[in-house]
């Protein structure tokens, strides 16, 4: 393939089950895609591990066949970026090798030492509290269970740190991913105070060092070429959290700009210039504007598209598109009616406590493109949750950017809009993460004059959806519903 004159940018999103690798040129349009899975394991209930190594087989195995079917020349790709999810927690020893698999976000074993770090002054020190999956949640659990895995370790890392450590040989994090865990709201830099408060504080030493998210690291050592097909010494940036690098990639960077991702987990987010604090978000730190620094405050559950998943397993559909069409009107839009199921999308938790999922109002004269319609209804509803409680404290500025593979359906797109009560656009990416993976890179080596600079231009909004049905009834309905079977929580 004849190169641009800008080159190309690679980016890498590494989730919990898929790693995809994405080429784009210096104007963002996606040139390839490649994608690997990974497998979870579950040793024990609540357990959510991966094979460390499998992952970074996973990732390096996405680049290398990425590079091979766009026909890029390696030489012609000019810098990589990656993003990952984040919480969970990956330990490497002295000599930068797995310690034990990595425990993911998914994972529920610390729901014990989460509640007993609810400590006072732990939101207003840091943002957030933590949870079964915050790595200080599972630091505390490894402290007592696994102390061993403890002593071997040199560092603790996110998702995205274990691949950079593969690609370069570089220990480092950024500030998007060390603010899950022991940085100060206000300064954003590692904290012994917070250390301290969740008594961790014998656990400073596994901190790593910490770099601008579009910072240059390092380079692609020999060893990692080999298996990417990358050029050695290709840069490679520090790179961020990936509901971060989802918001740089549709271009929603901007103080009061609302973002979500209609994905596995519901994110909301809406980026702030002074940090608010409120047990209903977690103030984490964003790219910042210039020298000032920024938070993005996200609120979330995973009450997302794995209900949809679900009811695909259990209601019968090929694809998440054929069960959108199937419980579609005439008119191709998602329009529950007043006799319709409400949905509680609730299976694997929710952003208050709940007795899990649940089908409100279901008949026997119902089908399962009802129930199909109600899991769609029911997920955006709990992102109306979320915008709600975001809203009560952040003027909202434009409409809201959606990504996702939930943004990939034009009319759950609508319903979302409608449920909203707000215009929602949707922008040409359709792997967000891995842009704006990509477009921090690009600011990194110089090929644009900052992110702002990059979401001009490499990101087109294609879709915008204004509200059209008032769906405030039902809303009200689903929220007594889940009120109701709060109760029954056991």
């Amino acid at each position: 393939m004849t190169s641009p004159a800008g080159g190309y940018l690679l980016g890498i999103d590494a989730g919990q089950t898929v790693i995809k690798a994405a080429l784009f040129d210096t104007s963002g349009h996606e040139v390839v895609v490649a994608q690997a899975t990974t497998t979870v394991s579950s040793p024990h209930p609540h357990w959510q591990e991966r094979d460390m190594d499998a992952a970074w087989g996973a990732a390096a195995d996405a680049v290398h066949r990425a590079l091979e079917s766009s026909g890029v020349d390696p030489t012609a790709v000019l810098a990589v970026g990656l993003a990952g999810h984040n919480d969970g927690l990956h330990l490497v020893d002295p000599a930068g090798r797995p310690v034990r698999p990595a425990i993911l976000a998914t994972d529920s074993r610390a729901v014990a030492e989460a509640a007993a770090l609810q400590r006072p002054g732990a939101l207003e020190l840091t943002g957030s509290v933590p949870l079964a999956y915050s790595p200080a949640s599972i630091l505390a659990w490894l402290s007592v269970h696994e102390p061993s895995s403890l002593e071997k370790a040199a560092a603790m890392l996110y998702c995205k740190d274990w691949l950079l450590l593969n690609l370069t040989g570089e220990v480092v994090t950024d500030p998007t991913d060390a603010s899950a865990f022991a940085t100060d709201l206000w300064t954003q830099e590692w904290s012994t105070a917070v250390l301290e408060l969740y008594g961790l504080e014998d656990l400073a030493r596994l901190l790593p060092p910490m770099r601008r998210s579009s910072a240059v690291v390092g380079s692609v050592t020999t060893a990692a070429a080999a298996l990417t097909g990358l050029r050695p010494g290709t840069p490679v940036v520090t790179g961020c959290h990936d509901v971060d690098a989802n918001a740089l990639g549709i271009g929603a960077i901007g103080t009061g700009a609302l973002s979500l991702v209609l994905g596995t987990f519901s994110i909301n987010q809406v980026v702030g210039n002074a940090p608010v604090v409120d047990p209903r978000w977690q103030a984490r730190t964003f790219f910042p504007d210039g020298a000032s620094p920024r938070w993005l405050h996200m609120s979330t559950s995973p009450s997302g598209a794995s209900n949809l998943e679900w009811a695909v397993r259990q209601f019968g559909g090929s694809s998440y598109q054929s069960v959108i069409s199937s419980a579609a009107d005439r008119d191709g839009a998602l329009a529950p009616g007043p006799d319709d199921p409400l949905y509680l999308p609730f299976l694997y938790g929710g952003p208050v406590p709940s007795s899990g999922g649940g089908l409100v109002g279901l008949r026997g004269w119902h089908t399962a493109a009802d129930v199909h319609r109600a899991v769609l209804e029911g997920i955006v509803f709990n992102h109306r949750w979320h915008v709600e409680a975001l809203g009560s404290s952040f003027p909202l500025v434009g409409a809201a950017r959606l990504c996702g593979g939930g943004a990939r359906s034009a009319v759950w797109s609508q319903l979302l809009a409608d449920a909203l009560g707000l215009p929602v656009e949707v922008t040409d990416a359709a792997e967000a993460g891995a842009r704006g993976a990509a477009m921090l890179a690009g600011a990194g080596v110089g090929a644009y004059a900052g992110l702002g600079a990059a979401v001009k231009e490499c990101v087109r909004v294609v879709r915008r959806h204004e509200p059209e049905r008032n769906l405030d009834a039902r809303y009200g309905r689903y929220l007594a519903a889940a009120s109701a079977l709060a109760t029954l929580r056991p």
